[in-house]
């Protein structure tokens, strides 16, 4: 099997207003350990807000979402719209709340959330090109209100997965370090830190989810 591509979409950087730096850097390491490669994305926009991550508050800081995530690229990062899907052989959206924040407003709206235009349309492009997609912790839900569809996890919060179905999709309930994988849509899903594992389960998860995408791929 020839070298294969990711996308990898960040929203940000840092659990509570980002990107979750773990499931970030675990993705870009199960990505490099599969003989693979991958470039980092995120949109340029400003965050919906910022949070200091010592005390968990709000602040009155403004920050974009593009140059927060460049520190977990170490810079190596491009604005979401340079994305030309056609490049690539799997897209991937590692968790944390800046995905139901900076790339839509699940946060606030639940079921009723936006989702950023950018990010709508790479989703469905992905689909409609039948690359495999991969979402993390509560990343699924975003496919979800995208696509209307699929068989996905954000791991057993039974609240978070009846929003979920609301918008169309299939719920399946899964501890840490197990995946969900949708045939159909080439959609693999795993919870991370949805269910507060230990990173080394979050990576147990991440790298059994990298490894499903580049089997759709064979």
């Amino acid at each position: 099997m020839k070298n294969k591509k990711f996308a990898v979409v960040l929203a940000g950087c840092g659990v509570y207003d980002g990107a979750e730096i773990h499931e970030a850097v675990l993705t870009l390491l199960a990505i490099d350990k599969a003989g693979s490669t991958y470039e980092c994305f995120a949109p340029d926009v400003n965050q919906y807000h910022v949070v200091d991550h010592l005390s968990g508050k709000a602040t009155k800081e403004t920050r974009n979402v593009l140059t927060e995530a460049a520190r977990i690229a170490r810079g190596d990062i491009k604005k979401l719209s340079q994305l030309d899907i056609n490049q690539f052989d799997a897209l991937v959206f590692p968790g944390g709340f800046g995905v139901a924040k900076n790339l839509s407003t699940f946060a606030v709206d639940g079921e009723d959330c936006l989702v950023n235009p950018d990010i709508e349309k790479l989703i469905v492009a992905a689909h409609q090109a039948k690359l495999p997609i991969g979402a993390m912790c509560i990343a699924p839900v975003v496919l979800a209100k995208v696509l209307g569809t699929g068989t996905l996890t954000i791991g057993n919060d039974a609240e978070t997965a009846s929003t979920l179905e609301n918008m169309g999709a299939t719920h399946l309930s899964t501890n840490g370090d197990e995946i969900v994988v949708d045939n159909e849509n080439k959609i693999v899903t795993t919870p991370c830190y949805m269910l507060n594992s230990p990173i080394s389960v979050v990576a147990k998860g991440t790298k059994k989810l990298i490894k499903a995408l580049l089997q759709f791929m064979k």
